[in-house]
């Protein structure tokens, strides 16, 4: 039974499945926004949030632990310069999921997520 156990696992090991959200962090950070699956994009919006809090933060120790989750330094650079001072007087709520309707090829349901 799963009672309490949150996140979907997506059919894949664990290693790959965070690899994906590693590069859907890194490109809604870099880019603004990125165009993925439903359920991928509403699993990844908590570790943007996540970062973006950590990028508020401003200290050294949120520096290297966004570090650890963001393999790119430009990346983290412009996390901690650009997009956290943003969202300074903000309390959580930094990305969006705008649902985009299906993909022609299988069906699956598509979305943006994108930063507010």
């Amino acid at each position: 039974m799963r009672h309490g156990v949150a996140g979907r696992k997506f059919d894949m090991p664990t290693s790959q499945r965070l690899a994906m959200f590693r590069v859907i962090t890194t490109a809604v950070i870099r880019d603004g926004g990125v165009r993925t699956t439903e359920a991928r994009a509403k699993e990844a919006q908590a570790l943007v949030d996540k970062m973006i809090t950590l990028g508020k933060a401003g200290t050294v120790h949120a520096r290297r632990q966004a570090l650890a989750a963001i393999d790119d330094r430009d990346v983290v650079q412009q996390l901690f310069d650009d997009v956290a001072p943003k969202y300074a007087e903000r309390h959580g709520g930094y990305t969006r999921v705008i649902k985009l309707g299906q993909r022609k090829g299988d069906a699956s349901r598509i979305a943006r997520l994108e930063l507010v």
